[in-house]
């Protein structure tokens, strides 16, 4: 016999009801349930306030603009979000039910969160598997290596749909020019096959009139041994200087002609050079920041090892900095994005003017910029970033007609014997951190 005085034995029945009869274990319900089995009248509960219209608006727009995650195929998903979608839309909308709706999705949309995210991930991990085989095919291509680096280095997270668009942008520029080298190239091919075979008729040909000259000769040669009278010389000779002549004309012509082949042939070369040349250029667009023209963090990662490399092999002192710009995002703020990026180009172009030729910028990201300063030590390194300052605090930015001053904060690292390029760079950043923390336009040592 059921015990309805015990208090624990009437919550545990409770419970285990609602799991069975798959009931929201709402407050509401386990109230319910728990009257019912300790036979008790039901709590009235108080009157619910209704939820505002501007809220329930709300709601209903972000379940619309969720909703598209859980896909088609989750037929039961598809009736908790109708349920939900039913309670914003009752009038007024009852708090309760919403609550009940809103845990009953809880675990759908998580799971399928999770999933989109686990779906983006193996898509990403298979284009970089595709993409590096492609690059491992076709190792002689400069220009298909400088496309594969390019889309290594944007499809590295955290993705962005700006970084994609430019790289969109450059890669267009460069299979254009790719059709182009190709349909250039054919041509070639099918003149130098042409000109080749002139060519070797020509020689044939060169050949064939020698080889008759040489017959004639020999023929008019015996013809004369055989003379007995002056006056078969006479047209013997004749032969012998007509043969001659046409053969000295032959030679010319044939002469002539392969110098024009030659000149041809030396023409079409230097179009397809010119043509590598150019698809080259534009494969090198995908190792830089197409807004400062800086390299991006694929040509820095080649830079780096370049520098890292030689650095050991002459026993040399490398200097890394990373800069940030002060206050970047209220200037974005105030005056606009262009305005934000144009900054940033105008940074970039004092910093080539008063780098070194042997130094590398490099956006590294936002408004944050790594610079490589082979053959100097910390303490020259850390004198260069200090007179780029001032450098940068002389060149006014004009936004409009309005003059703006910009600053950076900067840390400075000297690579070690054995030390990573990276961990050079978070030293860098650590010390730019603090002269941020420090108040800002400084320069500090990591």
């Amino acid at each position: 016999m059921t015990d309805t005085n015990n208090p624990n034995e009437i919550a545990r029945r409770a419970l285990k009801r609602m799991v069975r009869e798959r009931v929201s274990p709402t407050p509401e319900n386990y109230q319910a349930y728990y009257a019912e089995i300790a036979r008790q009248p039901a709590a009235e509960s108080p009157p619910e306030p209704p939820l505002p219209a501007e809220l329930a608006a709300h709601l209903a727009r972000f379940i619309e603009s969720v909703r598209p995650a859980l896909g088609n195929e989750d037929r039961v998903a598809s009736e908790m979000f109708g349920a939900l979608r039913a309670a914003l839309h009752e009038t007024p909308p009852h708090a309760s039910k919403l609550q009940s709706a809103l845990a009953e999705l809880d675990h759908p949309v998580r799971t399928a969160a999770e999933e989109q995210m686990e779906i983006k991930n193996s898509l990403l991990k298979l284009l970089r598997l595709i993409i590096g085989n492609i690059g491992e095919l076709s190792l002689d291509d400069t220009w298909l290596k400088g496309q594969v680096d390019g889309l290594l280095a944007v499809i590295t997270p955290p993705l962005t749909l700006r970084h994609l668009d430019d790289m969109a942008e450059r890669l267009r520029d460069v299979i254009a020019k790719q059709s182009e080298a190709r349909r250039q190239s054919i041509k070639a091919q099918e003149e130098m096959r042409e000109m080749l075979s002139a060519f070797i008729e020509r020689l044939a040909a060169m050949s064939r009139s020698s080889t008759d000259f040489q017959s004639a000769l020999e023929r008019d040669a015996i013809a004369i041994e055989r003379a007995s009278r002056i006056e078969d010389l006479v047209p013997l000779l004749k032969d012998v200087i007509g043969a001659t002549r046409a053969m000295a004309e032959e030679t010319a012509a044939s002469h002539q002609e392969l110098q024009t082949l030659q000149e041809k042939m030396r023409s079409t070369e230097a179009q397809l050079v010119r043509l590598h040349l150019e698809l080259d250029s534009a494969s090198m667009l995908a190792r830089h920041d197409p807004l400062t023209h800086a390299l991006n963090r694929r040509g820095l990662d080649e830079a780096l090892a370049r520098e890292i490399a030689s650095m050991r092999r002459r026993d040399a002192p490398l200097s890394v900095s990373l800069l940030d710009i002060d206050n970047f995002k209220k200037l974005n703020d105030r005056l606009g994005h262009d305005v934000g990026d144009n900054a940033l180009a105008h940074l970039a172009r004092v910093a080539r003017a008063n780098l070194r030729l042997t130094d590398v910028l490099a956006r590294y990201g936002g408004e944050e910029f790594v610079i490589l300063m082979p053959d100097t030590s910390l303490d020259a390194g850390i004198d260069t970033i200090i007179r780029l300052q001032r450098e940068l605090t002389k060149t006014f930015f004009l936004a409009g007609n309005e003059k703006v001053l910009i600053t950076f904060s900067a840390g400075v690292a000297q690579l070690s014997a054995e030390e990573s390029g990276i961990d050079a760079i978070r030293r860098a950043d650590r010390a730019m951190y603090l002269a941020k923390r420090s108040g800002k336009n400084r320069v500090m040592s990591g």
